[in-house]
């Protein structure tokens, strides 16, 4: 089985992006796992197509793809896993969807719900929001630094710290615990992308 890496590019299909290019600057620079997360807006078809078109970059610089919700469409274009949120299919689901061998990764705040999410078939959590951020609506509060070290000691597997994730703020999410970082705006946004990738890219390098 695959395992996720250190950097997770979480790609931002809201009007005006572009998830290819940018997922394009990030693999060059450094990053190792891409999720593809489609807006509710965007069709299955367009969906897939999109995770295609990742896969084939994420395959040329031997990263993981990961479909997020979707699993079906993860299951479609041979991705290497997926990963559901507190309003998706519930873990042990998305493990029979997905079968024993591909990557999942669920969503937890704190440590009583990583460690159910483990028992269900999880190997890996994506823990937050870390910092605020604006690029999802609707997220609870943050839960800081504290709340992401009080998870990763909870459970054996990895721990990808998410929400407001700047480069500024990586090394200290590394430094309580977190396997890795995700993010979305951070990269996304910025003038330079790649730039802003290698940032990140900068601090895991050995």
């Amino acid at each position: 089985m695959r395992t996720v890496g250190r950097l997770h590019l979480i790609t931002d299909t809201r009007p005006g992006r572009d998830a290819v290019a940018v997922t394009a600057a990030a693999l060059r620079a450094g990053f190792d796992t891409v999720q593809v997360r489609p807006e509710d807006a965007v069709t299955d078809r367009e969906a897939y197509e999109l995770t295609v078109r990742i896969l084939e970059l994420c395959r040329a610089h031997d990263a993981v793809c990961l479909v997020n919700d979707r699993l079906h469409l993860a299951l479609a274009a041979g991705a290497d896993g997926g990963h559901v949120g507190a309003d998706d299919l519930p873990v042990a689901a998305a493990r029979r969807v997905l079968g024993p061998d591909a990557i999942l990764g669920a969503t937890a705040r704190d440590p009583a719900q990583a460690r159910r999410a483990v028992a269900d078939g999880a190997t890996y959590l994506g823990v937050g929001p870390a910092f605020a951020t604006t690029t999802k609506t609707g997220l609870p509060d943050a839960i800081g630094p504290a709340g992401i070290r009080a998870v990763a000691e909870a459970v054996d597997v990895p721990v990808v710290a998410i929400g407001g994730v700047t480069a500024a703020r990586a090394a200290e999410l590394f430094a309580v615990g977190a396997h890795a970082v995700a993010v979305v705006g951070a990269v996304s946004t910025a003038p330079d992308p790649g730039a802003a990738a290698a940032a990140f890219a900068a601090l895991v390098r050995p």
